[in-house]
């Protein structure tokens, strides 16, 4: 699984990708995405690889995620009572499991929202017009993304 964060806004930007943002629900800087990584999300990843960071994102994380700012339609935090209530997963652990492995996804759990809205880096980002490679944070991280997911906790 991917995990996508848009880090610069669409002022100026080609009208394809503000179109390929918004399909991936990133409308706002700091929002955060888990998708899976399939040829179809690679090729608007490539499309909008000068806004976004993304990386391979770890259960821990995501459990984290999860946790910390997974929210429900009407703006109600994700809790494990609901979970537990509404579907076959008993913790937030074992949901980012199944959840990086493919077995269920994000939208399989009802009423909540595929976005995560993100506290803006502690300790700030490396630089957002350069990429992870040439000393940012735009672009490919590998499992590099789980820090600065850390990072914006």
């Amino acid at each position: 699984m991917y995990a996508i964060v848009k880090l610069r806004g669409e002022v100026k930007t080609r009208q394809d990708i503000r179109d390929t943002l918004r399909m991936l629900h990133l409308d706002r800087v700091n929002h955060c995405v888990v998708v899976p990584e399939t040829p179809t999300y690679h090729g608007m990843i490539h499309k909008a690889k000068d806004y976004v960071a993304w990386g391979v994102i770890t259960p821990e994380t995501l459990a984290e995620m999860l946790e910390n700012r997974g929210k429900l339609e009407g703006g109600n935090d994700l809790t494990e009572k609901y979970l537990s209530e509404n579907t076959k997963f008993k913790s937030f652990k074992e949901l980012a499991k199944a959840i990086c492995e493919g077995s269920t996804s994000i939208s399989d759990i009802p009423k909540m929202k595929p976005v995560f809205r993100m506290h803006p880096a502690r300790k700030g980002l490396k630089g957002t017009k350069r990429t992870f490679q040439e000393g940012g944070d735009l672009g490919f991280h590998g499992t590099q993304i789980n820090a600065l997911l850390t990072k914006m906790r």
